[in-house]
């Protein structure tokens, strides 16, 4: 399969990433083109339109993830509201698609919302990317300060906080100060590579309950 794009057409082969020159409003009509198709993902950044249609690994390891940031969320007690497609768009300089996306800190500005206002509403407090193709830069994510992007790149989880206006690796996730994320994720890919990844939530949510 070949990647087709025209004003009547876009196709992407599974993996593919295009890169294209272009200004924002060229990035608003194709994504009034795309309509409400989760595949391919598109991506603005000044002057630059990126598309990417993902492997089926990326949506499997994205809600793998998820479901460990969800488990841990509701072990420690935290309120959050979760996204996922979700589009975060400043005019003019910037449109991405986080794979997901939680309000921890800031849930109550969006509860019950159909829209957010970018740049006026609170933007995510952690984002969650998967790269497996070269797609994702964290610096994305700058222009609407989200203060922590999870990063899954080539088989390793990184945590990047926001700090003076850019992104420094951390050791901990701030929202589980206590908790070694990294081992977390081994184990249930583990899990989920060996047997499926219902049983790797569920010996998650278990240890936790021991541990409690």
């Amino acid at each position: 399969m070949f990647a087709v794009i025209t004003p009547e057409k876009i196709q992407l082969p599974p993996g593919a990433v295009v890169r294209l020159p272009g200004s924002w409003q060229d990035y608003q009509k194709l994504t009034q083109q795309l309509g409400d198709r989760s595949i391919p993902r598109i991506k603005y950044r000044p002057g630059e339109i990126l598309l990417m249609s993902p492997l089926p690994i990326h949506g499997r390891q994205a809600h793998i993830i998820a479901m460990v940031a969800t488990v841990l969320l509701d072990y420690s007690g935290q309120e959050y509201e979760a996204f996922t497609p979700m589009t975060m768009e400043l005019p003019e300089i910037s449109g991405i698609e986080p794979d997901y996306c939680f309000y921890i800190d800031n849930w109550e500005a969006v509860a019950g919302k159909d829209r957010i206002a970018w740049g006026v509403e609170p933007s995510p407090d952690l984002a969650i990317e998967i790269d497996v193709t070269s797609y994702t830069d964290v610096n994305d994510y700058l222009p609407y300060k989200v203060p922590e992007v999870w990063l899954y790149k080539r088989n390793q989880l990184l945590i990047y906080n926001l700090e003076s206006d850019r992104y420094n690796i951390a050791t901990n996730s701030r929202y589980f100060p206590n908790i070694n994320i990294s081992e977390i994720l081994t184990e249930c890919f583990r899990i989920a590579s060996d047997r499926n990844t219902s049983a790797a939530i569920r010996e998650l949510r278990q240890k936790l309950n021991r541990e409690n």
